[in-house]
């Protein structure tokens, strides 16, 4: 039987750590920590990306204050 996968977020008290991913092993379930997955983004995003800070910038004012952006 295949099932759809679905992303949640669980806040483990520190002592159950060990716990909750022996019950998550047990069930063939996959445990991430925020910092695997940001790990993770860090390792697959782009490393030599060409944007100037002017673009940059264009495009965080864009997404802050809903400012049309340029087209670089």
């Amino acid at each position: 039987m295949e099932s759809t996968l679905e992303r949640i977020s669980v806040n483990v008290p520190s002592a159950d750590i060990m716990f909750f991913r022996y019950l998550a092993n047990k069930m063939g379930w996959e445990v991430n920590t925020r910092q695997n997955l940001w790990d993770e983004f860090i390792k697959t995003s782009p490393k030599d990306v060409e944007l100037s800070d002017e673009e940059i910038m264009a495009e965080v004012r864009a997404v802050r204050y809903g400012e049309a952006s340029a087209d670089y």
